[in-house]
């Protein structure tokens, strides 16, 4: 599996969200608990920023009418978001967050940082 490298670690904030582009698609990287996570840059209720969002306990939310999604899975945890949003693998190395292009494989497949960093 091929990433690409994006941002220097250090970029993604503590319980934050940067938005980041990875091979022309708009992605947004959030830590939460230590773990960075990269899901699509867009709402799938209401198609504005998640990366303009608060990130808690796992999730990201909407600013703009409170949808929240895992970052791990995509999938909304309520209204008014029915749909889930897409997530990229990543791994962390030497420094720099790498996502792999193209959505996870199928819908609710995890994403965030691979273990030790490994494909």
């Amino acid at each position: 599996m091929s990433f690409v490298k994006v941002c220097p670690e250090e970029k993604v904030p503590a319980e934050g969200a940067i938005a980041v582009e990875v091979d022309g698609t708009a992605v947004t990287l959030a830590r939460s608990g230590g773990t960075v996570y990269a899901v699509g840059e867009l709402c799938s209720h209401a198609e504005v920023p998640l990366a303009e969002g608060e990130v808690y306990d796992g999730t990201i939310e909407c600013w703009l009418h409170g949808s929240c999604f895992d970052l791990k899975t995509g999938a909304p945890s309520g209204p008014p978001a029915t749909r889930p949003i897409p997530t990229y693998r990543v791994k962390v190395e030497d420094g720099y967050v790498h996502v792999a292009p193209g959505p996870a494989a199928a819908a609710g497949e995890p994403s965030g940082e691979l273990a030790g960093g490994q494909a």
